[in-house]
């Protein structure tokens, strides 16, 4: 027998694949989520790109005109608050004896109302929206408080006593006494006014016929100047830093009626305007460089002055023995209070025709108004 040759060896078979598990044995975990992408990189700022700075707010609309005309009824002890859009009393309040003779003054930042009340001695405080007295300034016993005149812009008011020769400064904030000023003896201080523009108070001594100037810092004297005769009235144009003295009873003097003008910056007479007789009243129109005088004795009338030329332009027939006038700038009108009518006359300054005749209380004295 043969010898079979030995068969050459192959590679062992590959082993069996695993078998798959069971249905029922948990699925293993998921791989991780790969890792996040790093963020861009910021881009530099430059003018370009950097954001610009919001605009501001718009500032809010200026406030509706209040146009609020306070009437001092020297007989009635009241005073009476005119609406000037319907020329209309909407109001009467209460106030001291014998209010306003030479004045009142409203402080237009706060809407109050100073009237000095002559007979009483003190001083009432209105609220110019709610129309009440909201507080009663005391003055000394036997004190005569007899115009007044403020500074909005620092809440001062300041309020002549012709009985002591003084003038009293309220601050308005706490309505209280905060200084006085003396004046020369005899001196009989009565109308007052203020330029805010130059913080100076201008105070007319009715019995020696001179304006006294106060620097409103430091109270202090700065200037006496002479007027006309019996001055009466005083107002001032801040625009053009000019002061109106009305100059009235100039019976003993060969000088007529007339209206002083002084510079305020030199404390000089300037001009000297001849009026109607007696004028009691003057004020001022800083919008139109207008100036009023109110003629009390028998024209009965209102002169219209051209602040620039310091002629007079016009006369307007008023009422019965007109007193302290004042004007409405805003809306041009002017309102003269009429003592012996008990009346306002109300004129448009623009063709200086009576517009409306309003009965207030008796013996209407002196004007204030909130524009």
């Amino acid at each position: 027998m043969g010898i079979r040759p030995r068969p050459t060896p192959s590679s062992p078979p590959p082993p069996p694949a695993p078998s798959s598990p069971p249905s029922s044995s948990p699925s293993p975990p998921p791989p991780p989520p790969p890792p996040p992408s790093p963020p861009p990189p910021t881009p530099p700022i430059t003018s370009e790109t950097q954001p610009s700075t919001p605009p501001p707010p718009p500032p809010p609309p200026p406030p509706p005109s209040f146009n609020r005309i306070f009437v001092a009824n020297l007989d009635s002890d009241t005073v009476s608050v005119i609406d000037g859009a319907s020329n209309i009393v909407i109001a009467t309040v209460p106030v001291g004896d014998g209010p306003a003779p030479f004045g009142m003054t409203a402080n237009t930042a706060t809407n109050r109302v100073y009237v000095p009340n002559v007979d009483s001695g003190n001083v009432s405080v209105i609220d110019g929206v709610a129309n009440t007295v909201v507080a009663t300034v005391a003055f000394a016993e036997f004190s005569n408080p007899s115009g007044a005149a403020s500074n909005p812009a620092t809440n001062r008011i300041y309020v002549t006593d012709q009985n002591f020769d003084t003038v009293s400064i309220i601050d308005g904030g706490s309505n209280l006494i905060a200084a006085t000023l003396t004046l020369p003896l005899a001196s009989v201080p009565a109308p007052i006014a203020v330029n805010p523009a130059t913080n100076r108070i201008y105070v007319v001594n009715n019995n020696a016929d001179t304006v006294s100037v106060v620097d409103g810092t430091t109270n202090i004297f700065l200037a006496t100047i002479p007027v006309g005769v019996n001055p009466v009235s005083i107002d001032i144009n801040p625009a053009t830093n000019r002061i109106y003295v009305a100059n009235a009873f100039a019976v003993a003097s060969p000088l007529p009626d007339t209206v002083s003008v002084i510079d305020g910056a030199t404390n000089v007479i300037v001009a000297t305007v001849t009026v109607g007789p007696d004028p009691f009243g003057v004020a001022v129109n800083p919008v139109t460089n207008r100036i009023y005088a109110a003629n009390q004795a028998t024209g009965d009338s209102v002169s219209v002055i051209d602040g620039t030329t310091n002629q007079v332009i016009a006369t307007i027939p008023v009422g019965d023995d007109p007193r302290g006038l004042a004007v409405n700038p805003v809306t041009n009108r002017i309102y003269v209070p009429n003592q012996n009518d008990s009346t306002v006359s109300v004129i448009d300054g623009t063709n200086n025709a009576i517009i409306a005749t309003i009965t207030v209380g008796l013996s209407p004295s002196y004007i204030t108004v909130i524009p």
